[in-house]
């Protein structure tokens, strides 16, 4: 944004000098119709002399003339030049207004990509949610299993209750001595013929 609002800048001081430029030609442009309009006026009057005053006068127009084409050539010379810095400042804004285009294309395609991606963290966040509730109900259902486990494991009768928070691993040595304990039992028994 501020890469373009310095274009802008530039283009409306190159835009103002064009206009300046461009009056400054008007004028020129203008004097030089003068200075025509000067020699046509002497050609006319020079035409219209009598014979007696043509020598004299010729001599005065000549300087005149001379001064006026002297005058016509540097205010040429002058348009020439506006001409050219004209060219010039119609290239440059040209150029800054491609820069200027650039830059809000660059700036439209970066919002885009930025909803883009603000879209997919809304989604992400919403899935994030659903798995932490979703977490959370299997870890509450976990701990009540777990709890039920324990309780039926060290319910039994010789063992004796948990004092501390009990580890898995001691969960299972207690689930399998019990299951070997029972295995023993039914083995012994099937020994004595008892069903």
């Amino acid at each position: 944004t501020g890469a373009i609002s310095s274009l802008q800048r530039q283009l409306e001081i190159q835009e103002s000098q064009l206009r300046r430029t461009k009056s400054e030609k008007e004028v020129l442009q203008k004097k030089l119709r003068e200075r025509e309009n000067q020699l046509q006026a002497l050609s006319t009057k020079f035409c219209s002399l009598t014979e007696g005053k043509h020598e004299e006068m010729m001599v005065t127009i000549e300087k005149e003339n001379c001064s006026l084409r002297q005058v016509v050539t540097e205010q040429e010379s002058k348009l020439a030049e506006q001409n050219k810095l004209i060219s010039e400042l119609q290239g440059t804004v040209s150029q800054l207004q491609a820069e200027v285009l650039a830059s809000r294309y660059h700036i439209h395609k970066q919002q885009r990509a930025q909803e883009a991606i603000q879209s997919q963290v809304e989604t992400l966040q919403h899935s994030e949610l659903q798995t932490r509730v979703a977490l959370e109900c299997i870890t509450s259902r976990f701990e009540r299993y777990r709890s039920k486990i324990i309780q039926a494991t060290f319910s039994t009768a010789g063992s004796k209750p948990p004092q501390a928070e009990v580890t898995d691993e001691e969960v299972l040595e207690a689930m399998q001595k019990i299951i070997n304990e029972r295995m023993e039992f039914h083995q012994m028994l099937k020994q004595k013929g008892i069903k």
